[in-house]
């Protein structure tokens, strides 16, 4: 196993949160303080660790602590597991799953579906084709329904919709929840709603007191109505779950979906340019600072990548990247699944403009500096060097699948 310490940002999240029921857990032992007098108080049983023969041994080489320091850092957070052995009810929800994994817009929407559920229902998650999420038991999936299939594949709107009827008769949700976004939740919710002949609520923000509120009047005015069984709920519509872990078990169909003929034809995914993609709508950015010293080895790894070129606003200040590439709230708020933060220090504007990315990574020479500890990867070391070791290692997993293609 490596010795490399890893930063657990869930565990120091924790440690933050005086709230959090585990946060008294993941504090750490105090062994020494300053006593009123201004000497030095050791606390002797509180150093140590039990030998193999059950009596306490003490380290004082500094071995230990440096041990403990490791262990620590490397410990997962246990959360106390929520159990639903036999559902009263279900909870459906149908996540977009962009690129195959939950998005944080999904994540808030799984916590509107826990707070519908209770302690009597389950949240049961339709997910069509493959993916690659590992994480659905934190995020509050109690049973996971996955629709496999060359059906399924693609944009095939009709198939779905027959695929979320025959969950419909057969589990028989309560309320179903489906994104209201362009990534496909927003269409597929209002054409499986027209098939029901139901009346959906839109662009739902909050659910209180068995009411809907949602926007309306070009997001200017709030409309309340009864709560609808089927909600099509905007991000941010709830907090996501974070203090407990769910069984997510796989649950299956009774019934064979189908197959539709289809009045619509996917003919795959369309080549665009990165750098004609807009800063608030791309899903890969890869932004440069002050750091960044070769901007030509800066273009040639974003172009390596397949990212869309951002900067901080000292970058563009000085020239090196356009007006419109500019990231923060002076900006633009960008949204990304991805944010690469290259010779970024993190200022407090900038770091607003990137608050709702989902993962990510700083490449900065300072240790200390706000966006490494915004970033949920970082690495540490001289920005030319590191981007040369990227290009190199994308180049040769390109080279690796060419040859398995072969």
């Amino acid at each position: 196993m490596s010795d490399i310490i890893r930063r657990d940002p869930r565990a120091e999240w924790i440690a933050r949160n005086r709230l959090h029921p585990l946060h008294a857990a993941m504090q750490p032992a105090q062994h020494s303080w300053m006593g009123p007098n201004g000497i030095i108080r050791k606390n002797l049983h509180g150093i140590g660790f039990i030998g193999p023969n059950g009596i306490k041994r003490i380290d004082r080489s500094g071995a230990q602590q440096g041990g403990a320091v490791k262990r620590s850092a490397t410990v997962e957070v246990q959360l106390p597991l929520h159990q639903v052995p036999a559902p009263a009810f279900y909870i459906s929800v149908v996540p977009d799953m962009v690129g195959g994994r939950l998005s944080s817009h999904d994540r808030d929407l799984l916590g509107l579906a826990h707070q519908l559920a209770g302690e009597d229902g389950a949240v049961l998650a339709v997910v069509f084709g493959e993916h690659k999420e590992s994480a659905f038991a934190t995020a509050g999936v109690d049973r996971l329904l996955v629709l496999e299939g060359e059906a399924f594949s693609g944009y095939a709107p009709e198939q779905r919709v027959q695929g979320l009827r025959a969950v419909d008769n057969q589990f028989n949700p309560r309320h179903w929840l489906l994104p209201d976004s362009r990534s496909g939740g927003g269409e597929l919710g209002r054409r499986f709603t027209a098939a029901l002949g139901e009346r959906p609520a839109t662009r739902v923000w909050q659910v209180k007191d068995q009411e809907c509120i949602g926007r309306a009047g070009a997001g200017l005015q709030d409309l309340a109505r009864p709560l609808a069984r089927l909600i099509l709920a905007a991000a941010e519509c709830a907090e996501p779950v974070s203090e407990t872990r769910h069984e997510a078990l796989p649950v299956e169909l009774s019934t064979t979906v189908a197959r539709s003929l289809s009045r619509i034809e996917d003919l795959g995914a369309v080549a665009v340019d990165p750098a004609a993609i807009p800063m608030a709508e791309a899903e890969f950015i890869f932004s440069g600072g002050n750091g960044v010293k070769d901007w030509a080895l800066f273009h040639e790894t974003a172009a390596a990548l397949g990212a869309t070129e951002g900067a901080s606003r000292v970058a563009v200040d000085d020239g090196f990247m356009a007006r419109d590439r500019q990231v923060g709230a002076s900006g633009t708020w960008v949204t990304a699944r991805v944010y690469v933060a290259v010779g970024i220090s993190g200022a407090i504007q900038h770091l607003q403009g990137i608050g709702a990315c989902d993962k990510v990574v700083a490449i900065n020479l300072d240790p200390g500096c706000d966006m490494i500890k915004r970033a949920d990867l970082s690495v540490i070391g001289e920005s030319a060097e590191i981007l040369q070791a990227l290009i190199a290692a994308v180049e040769a997993y390109r080279n690796d699948a060419k040859r398995d293609a072969a």
